[in-house]
């Protein structure tokens, strides 16, 4: 199927590895330009040299998107690169759950920051662009977002949060012709888990098979950064013009509930 990309401009934030990554490679497949940021420089420029390697049109910049004005270089670069916006992806984000007493006020307040405000900052920046191409805006949260477990936050809460924010969007910005829709992730491959593995010594295959046994995921594996990249990438395209407010499992059948 041809998602009808080709020209299309996408920004990523946390687009140096994991889901980010596999996202902007997808749509480098579809010949959509493709910009991307994260905070660490040696991952960010592998993820550039890699890109360009597939041939890829690709921006990369050292952004935090804790940092309004990190945020706003991001979309400005972009915007000076390619003149247009067509898309913002919202990925940038990090593990934070456990029990209420480990969590102080900081670190509730860092992980709002990141997931929440930073997609706040980033749709509200391009706003302007994303009118002009009657563009889309896609969050990544979690299946916590729907059913939080014990000892899930400030996660799933921030999560929670991404969702009535990727709901109200969709109604606010929906007359204007822009999309807003969320994937909700359950156990899928990332940077993070890699990281994971490597600290607790074991291979990544084998860590992935005890992470899906642990957490009894129907389908019986963990997911596959690519297969997020296939859902991304089509809800970001024309092929998926009807499509808006919805936030989407993406778990291999682990949620509890829709």
């Amino acid at each position: 199927m041809d998602l009808e990309m080709a020209g299309k401009v996408v920004l990523i934030t946390g687009g140096s590895d994991g889901l980010g990554l596999a996202l902007a490679r997808r749509l480098v497949q579809e010949d959509a330009a493709v910009a991307i940021c994260g905070r660490d420089d040696a991952r960010l420029t592998e993820a550039r040299q890699g890109l360009e390697a597939l041939g890829a049109d690709v921006l990369a910049l050292t952004a935090d998107v804790e940092r309004a004005e990190d945020v706003a270089r991001f979309v400005s670069g972009a915007v000076t690169r390619w003149s247009r916006i067509d898309g913002v992806v919202h990925n940038a984000g990090r593990s934070a759950a456990g029990p209420l007493e480990a969590n102080d006020d900081a670190a509730w307040e860092g992980d709002l920051q990141l997931k929440v405000m930073g997609a706040v900052r980033l749709v509200r920046t391009a706003l302007p662009y994303l009118r002009e191409s009657h563009g889309a805006a896609l969050f990544t949260l979690a299946m916590a977002a729907k059913a939080p477990g014990a000892a899930s936050a400030p996660s799933s809460v921030s999560r929670a949060a991404g969702m009535a924010l990727m709901k109200s969007l969709s109604k606010e910005l929906g007359p204007e012709g822009i999309r807003v829709n969320a994937i909700l992730i359950g156990l899928v491959e990332s940077g993070q888990w890699v990281r994971g593995a490597a600290a607790a010594g074991m291979e990544l295959p084998a860590f992935y098979e005890r992470m899906a046994a642990n957490a009894g995921i129907p389908l019986g594996r963990v997911g596959r950064g690519e297969e997020f990249a296939d859902l991304a990438s089509y809800l970001l395209s024309a092929r998926a013009s009807y499509v808006t407010g919805a936030a989407i499992n993406l778990d291999g059948g682990l949620s509890p509930v829709v």
